[in-house]
């Protein structure tokens, strides 16, 4: 009798993770890839999510025949990446893509119905109502991406090169960013026209390492952010009370600032979201 395994795949815009588990729950392989943003480079992407595939079937010495995939990506909200997608056929006894959101809220919330607001490279939330899901945001970093880590960044680095060219009164912050670029705003204009999401969102540390000094800059930047993540949580808060879980790499960092209102209406999440890419695997 042919074994049942279960994968799920998480792929956002800085990085992809995979965990395979057995019938039991039993974990046999992770692996971890780079980004895997299905609207920004859809085929770039899907080359990720092949070789995790492979990586964790090897690994674990099965049949990627065998195995149900949920994939949870960034960008699988947008109708036409949906239709490229339906024509994506891994080797796999079946599959299942979703959002990134999708399976975060799930993981969050051990299954149950809940809401969750993704703040990571980009931004997005979602709430289950144990069915069905309603998303919110997740348009991208030129039109939506609210309280982010790419969109910090990016506003970070503005403010520096105003800092630079004496628009405003520079900082400490401003000054170590612009030393990145050799303090040459020529450097940072040909960088902006190649940078990923990713890479508006790699200074994003500094911020934060900045905000905690007291850099008044940094300050600034960061409780814009927390706003932003406010604005957005409360349509999720209306439909969920009490049951909002905050995720992704500026979750924890972001936390501090947040309104005092919003801090006690979080919830700590059960599970990542691999453990809700798994629960959705399963339950199909």
């Amino acid at each position: 009798m042919t074994s049942s395994y279960y994968l799920g795949l998480d792929g956002g815009g800085t990085r992809c993770r995979a965990r395979l588990v057995d019938a039991q729950g039993a974990m046999l392989a992770q692996a971890e890839g780079g980004p895997a943003n299905v609207f920004a480079n859809c085929e770039a992407a899907i080359g990720v999510l092949e070789a995790l595939i492979a990586q964790v079937a090897n690994e674990a010495q099965i049949a990627a025949t065998q195995i149900h995939i949920v994939a949870g990506l960034a960008g699988a909200n947008v109708p036409s990446v949906q239709r490229r997608l339906a024509d994506w056929h891994p080797a796999c006894a079946s599959l299942r893509v979703v959002t990134d959101v999708e399976i975060a809220c799930v993981g969050a919330h051990g299954g149950a119905p809940g809401a969750v607001f993704i703040v990571g490279t980009g931004s997005q939330g979602a709430c289950w109502d144990g069915e069905n899901f309603t998303l919110l945001g997740g348009w991208g970093f030129a039109l939506s991406d609210l309280g982010s880590g790419a969109i910090l960044g990016q506003r970070a680095l503005r403010l520096a090169l105003l800092a630079h060219e004496a628009v405003v009164p520079d900082s400490p912050l401003t000054q170590r960013l612009m030393r990145r670029f050799a303090d040459s705003a020529e450097t940072l204009l040909l960088w902006s026209q190649q940078a990923t999401t990713a890479d508006w969102g790699s200074v994003v540390p500094e911020v934060f390492a900045a905000a905690q000094q007291g850099d008044v800059h940094a300050l600034t930047l960061v409780r814009q952010t927390a706003e932003e993540i406010r604005l957005m949580t409360q349509p999720l808060l209306a439909r969920q009370p009490g049951r909002l879980a905050l995720m992704g790499g500026l979750a924890q960092p972001i936390a501090p600032y947040l309104a005092e209102a919003l801090q006690r209406a979080l919830t700590p999440p059960q599970g990542d979201a691999l453990s809700g890419a798994l629960a959705l695997a399963r339950r199909a």
